[in-house]
């Protein structure tokens, strides 16, 4: 294959990071090397069709400390140069136990220049969270947009389905309302997103009773994407059954060691956080670091309705 002057043919995704630039080969392992987030950061993004939303994710980003403001800061370069009107908040927005006298260090003061440009922020419940009054004074607070403990709500050709994952969860009446949302929804694109993981190689690791929970509904639904914490640290997987799942633990608390498995796609313990485009034909992932390079980008295509 001849390969004009700063053409880049990407073999088996981004996420192994098997590059091909001008002919050469760049391999680093999984998570490494400030040249390979540089790398990809300069890959063109894939020419299309019209963009129809862009928002952000992200989570255990409560900290009130120097890494969840680099987070928020990296948050507001990237909307200045990629407008976008939405973070998808994935649970521990209050460290240490959800207390709300720390929403200011932990939330309003790190996404103030968000916040004054009228981006919204959209909620779940964490396992830290519910550490005080069970969470209600965060599903109440104004800016977290919280229908309830588990609402949907669609933007633009997107439907969102926001789940409470906590142990102590609703799970019965959950489950049998998740059903019921999902399969009236007729919004093309479906991103479901809580707090706890499915599928890592993170510290807790793949959860076997969450995927007999969720696996077989986001299969009949057709969910294309899964977002969650809990896990600190990024993880982007291979389509599973049709679904992506995306750990962006990465908002500011404590970062853990990421491995590998069979399932992930790429995975890296660094700051940072998710930006998703959705296009008609494909969604898009990038994970973002603190120095405002693209460290990692991977492409969900939209398949055909299948009927069940």
């Amino acid at each position: 294959m001849n390969l004009k002057r700063r053409q880049i043919l990407v073999l088996g995704g981004l996420g192994s990071l098997g590059l091909v630039v001008a002919g050469k080969t760049l391999s680093r392992p999984f998570g490494s090397s400030s040249d390979i987030a540089q790398t990809i950061s300069e890959l063109p993004k894939p020419a299309g069709k019209k963009l129809m939303l862009r928002f952000v994710a992200v989570a255990d980003s409560g900290a009130g400390d120097q890494n969840q403001f680099d987070s928020a800061n990296a948050m507001a370069a990237y909307h200045r140069k990629n407008p976008y009107s939405l973070v998808t908040l994935a649970g521990d927005n209050i460290y240490n136990s959800g207390e709300m006298e720390r929403i200011g260090i932990a939330f309003e003061q790190p996404y103030a220049p968000l916040l004054k440009q009228n981006v919204r922020f959209q909620a779940c419940l964490g396992n830290h969270d519910i550490r005080s009054e069970n969470g209600d004074p965060q599903v109440r607070y104004a800016n977290f947009n919280m229908k309830g403990r588990y609402y949907t709500y669609r933007e633009k050709d997107v439907q969102f389905f926001v789940l409470d994952t906590n142990s102590n969860a609703d799970w019965k009446d959950q489950m049998v309302w998740l059903d019921a949302e999902m399969g009236r929804s007729a919004a093309p694109w479906k991103v479901v997103y809580g707090h706890h993981p499915i599928y890592s190689s993170g510290h807790y690791g793949t959860d076997r009773e969450m995927i007999r929970k969720f696996a077989p509904l986001f299969k009949k639904h057709q969910v294309q994407l899964y977002i969650n914490g809990h896990e600190h640290h990024y993880e982007r997987s291979t389509s599973i059954n049709g679904t992506t799942y995306l750990v962006t633990g990465i908002g500011g608390a404590s970062l853990r060691p990421v491995g590998r498995s069979r399932t992930t796609e790429y995975s890296v313990s660094r700051y940072g956080f998710s930006a998703i485009e959705v296009y008609p034909d494909r969604l898009q992932i990038e994970g973002i670091g603190t120095d405002g390079l693209v460290f990692d980008r991977g492409v969900i295509a939209r398949q055909a309705k299948v009927a069940v």
